[in-house]
């Protein structure tokens, strides 16, 4: 009786050669050479495919070269999604497969090989529990004429990643009272210090006057995203500091999204990664908000 499938009436009988491997077992070594640290797959290919996924929390990494050079081997594929995403665990990463039912051995091999060569092509590295102390600037918030409306978006941002938010003060604009606070904060188990408003170009803007003040070897001021271009990012030893914008109060999605995964997960930006997020990195305000699921950030 003839098999019906997709339309089809007719039933066939695969004979592999000794030089030939089936899509299901090949694609089986090219997941396995492409997962590095906190990746991994199932043994169950779908036609084919096969998805790669997080074992935990962390800081999505891609070997954007590597990755494009592996795409130009015969016959084999693999797609991600992109680099430095903050993913959660058992999310979808990438996935591929051998593109013909049958591959040839040696261009398997060519392709496994290369994949081991550059290894790892696919990482995850793991968020850090930081400690992060936060400093909220502004002569009406000290005052009490308006509410302090960034520490509840701060330590949303933040406990969600798995920091812990340890202490918050508030501090008019005053270059000297932010500087010592910091240096407060230096003397303490402090991984992050986030500094609020008092950024920009008005004479009372005198955060970023702090900051210099404080001890801070190395100081990055502006960035080319959109929201977010007044960001200031620092290191002394090892703690960073993050002076975020005013335009954090008024935009769902900022340059501190992109930034803090990657703090998170023991990096140090410098001046090259905040030029790299100029692909990418106006911000189109869509309503509702997608991000991640967006343009937004996606250097590379």
């Amino acid at each position: 009786m003839p098999a019906h499938a997709h339309g089809q009436n007719n039933l066939y009988v695969l004979d592999l050669a000794v030089d030939e491997v089936h899509e299901d077992d090949a694609v089986l070594e090219l997941a396995a050479a492409l997962s590095g640290p906190g990746v991994t797959f199932s043994g169950s290919p779908g036609e084919g495919k096969l998805e790669l996924r997080a074992e935990y929390p962390g800081l999505f990494k891609v070997n954007i070269q590597a990755l494009e050079e592996f795409n130009m081997l015969r016959d084999v594929m693999c797609a991600s999604i992109h680099t430095h995403a903050a993913v959660k665990a058992n999310q979808s990463l990438a996935a591929t497969r051998a593109i013909p039912l049958v591959i040839h051995r040696a261009d398997l091999d060519a392709a496994v090989n290369f994949a081991r060569e550059n290894y790892p092509i696919f990482s995850v590295k793991i968020f850090q529990p930081l400690k992060i102390r936060l400093i909220i600037t502004g002569n009406e918030v000290y005052k009490g004429l308006i509410q302090d409306r960034f520490k509840a978006i701060v330590e949303q941002k933040t406990t969600e990643l798995g920091a812990v938010l340890e202490e918050a003060v508030i501090l008019p604009d005053d270059r000297d009272r932010i500087s010592a606070q910091i240096r407060n904060y230096l003397e303490k188990d402090t991984d992050l210090i986030i500094t609020t408003g008092g950024m920009s170009v008005d004479p009372d803007d005198v955060t970023k006057a702090g900051i210099e003040d404080s001890g801070f070897e190395e100081i990055h001021y502006s960035a080319a995203v959109l929201p977010g271009a007044m960001f200031l990012l620092g290191y002394h030893k090892n703690t960073a500091i993050m002076g975020l914008p005013a335009c954090g109060l008024y935009h769902k999605t900022t340059i501190f999204d992109l930034i803090l995964p990657r703090i998170m997960a023991g990096e140090k930006p410098g001046p090259r990664d905040l030029a790299r997020l100029s692909h990418g990195g106006l911000c189109l305000n869509c309503k509702p908000c997608r991000f991640p699921a967006c343009s937004f950030g996606k250097a590379g």
